[in-house]
């Protein structure tokens, strides 16, 4: 079936896509009729590969994440960024094989857009991952499987095009370092984190230990079968998707991950053992401050009874306490937020808040009380049942749309999270009292022994 044909069935039960082109209707992404349950089915390929599916049959559309444990938080400190660039080289090429040419960028470029797919790889703090989103029409699907298993196992890393990327990256992080906001995360993610992975930070002297090789051993390592944990939503069965994920794999090394040596462990985040208060000259029409503490890893127990207390302390928007204490009562910022960023290991806590130069120290000295506060006595009954009444009733729109859905699911497939996550989730947050939320602020958040980094503090 043609592309043309095909464009008409997709777009009629799609009431949000007008645009004239199967690029951009999954460019805006499929509407996911909600149920009562979200059923997700897992199982373990015989490669050893872990596969969580969603059965989405509503949109002809499969939206897929495979994700591998290659971020950042293994990369060689000296060569802070080596995984995000690789992951960025992945695009730039394939290599020839028997009866394949070779492919350039451009070449790439053009033959996804002739299946109207998307293809994409990036690095976080702890993953690798691969991303495609194609039709279901099962010949645009196979060729979109197949380019994109070919993609992932067989970059060609070309050295020309690296030495372009990296002076482009050099001259970005140049202009970057004029901006405030990335001297003030810079700092405070250092002092945050430490010697942690998690507060590496890629500079121009880190790019500049990085070569094609150093991408090539890193993907060859990294990048193996065994290892992939791949999330699928989308109109296809189990069977199918059992068959989409070993043809995405097929072109990766298949030895045993009991064959390979064991991922190195990485240490925890050490915790703060004092106050760390730091002041950096800069001037700038506002202060840019941040301030916070290594917080919790996603799987911790304590989740949800600190997300919805932060939704009340700093993650509410205007209507949480930080923001009537800080904006509503005194005029000293236009915004002010909280929010945990949890991770396999102890992201941070962060209290983030601009304000004018003269009025840096009245506002970090307000925002210690405030979150001091909450620690110690925890929430009314009033703000916590506001919290759930908005949190519960936003649920749905956390999962109408593919895509966000597929995101859902590989958290779940990341973490080690139950497989019934999302089905109990609003009860979860229901169930809360403000003696849980007390308690989980209380274990995990010490006010008096944070990070405050504070950028164009005006006082002497």
């Amino acid at each position: 079936m043609s592309l043309m044909n095909l464009l008409p069935r997709l777009c009629a039960p799609l009431t949000a896509i007008s645009r004239g082109t199967i690029a951009s209707a999954l460019i805006a992404g499929a509407a996911l009729p909600l149920h009562a349950a979200i059923p997700i089915q897992q199982w373990t390929q015989p490669g050893g590969a872990q596969v969580f599916l969603v059965e989405s049959p509503a949109i002809a559309m499969l939206d897929v994440q495979i994700d591998f444990d290659a971020g950042s938080r293994r990369d060689p400190p000296a060569q802070a960024g080596l995984a995000s660039v690789m992951a960025s080289m992945l695009d730039k090429g394939v290599r020839a094989q028997p009866g394949e040419s070779a492919m350039d960028e451009n070449a790439l470029s053009e033959a996804w857009a002739d299946l109207g797919a998307q293809f994409g790889a990036g690095a976080s703090s702890d993953r690798l991952g691969f991303s495609l989103r194609s039709l279901t029409e099962p010949d645009l699907l196979s060729k979109a499987v197949a380019l994109a298993a070919r993609v992932m196992a067989e970059p060609a890393f070309p050295d020309a095009v690296w030495q372009r990327e990296r002076q482009r990256l050099e001259a970005s992080l140049k202009e970057s370092a004029t901006r405030p906001a990335t001297l003030v995360g810079r700092a405070y993610a250092k002092a945050l984190y430490g010697s942690h992975p998690y507060g590496f930070q890629m500079t121009e002297d880190t790019l500049r230990r990085i070569s094609v090789s150093d991408m090539q051993t890193l993907h060859r390592s990294a990048v193996v079968a065994c290892r992939a944990r791949i999330s699928m939503v989308g109109a296809v069965t189990r069977v199918q998707a059992d068959r989409i994920a070993t043809q995405l794999l097929a072109r990766l090394p298949q030895q045993p991950c009991a064959s390979l040596p064991p991922l190195a462990v990485v240490p925890e985040v050490a915790p703060l053992t004092q106050a760390v208060e730091q002041r950096i000259a800069f001037d700038s029409a506002q202060a840019h401050v941040l301030m916070g503490q290594p917080g919790i890893r996603r799987a911790d127990p304590d989740y949800f009874p600190l997300i919805v207390g932060n939704y009340i302390l700093g993650g509410g928007g205007f209507v949480s306490r930080l923001s009537t204490e800080v904006r509503e009562k005194r005029g000293l910022t236009y915004g002010v937020s909280s929010y945990f960023s949890p991770g396999l290991h102890a992201g941070g806590f962060t209290v983030s808040l601009q304000t004018r130069p003269d009025q840096a120290r009245q506002a970090v000295s307000l925002v210690r009380q405030v979150v001091s506060d909450f620690v110690t006595n925890g929430p009314t009954e009033a703000e916590l049942k506001a919290a759930k009444d908005n949190l519960i009733g936003g649920f749905a729109l956390r999962l109408d749309s593919n895509r966000k859905l597929l995101d859902n699911v590989v958290g779940i497939a990341w973490n080690g999270l139950p497989l019934d996550y999302l089905d109990t989730w609003t009860q979860r947050v229901d169930s809360l009292t403000v003696a849980d939320i007390k308690a989980a602020f209380a274990r995990k958040l010490q006010p008096e022994r944070m990070v405050t980094v504070v950028l164009g503090d005006a006082a002497p």
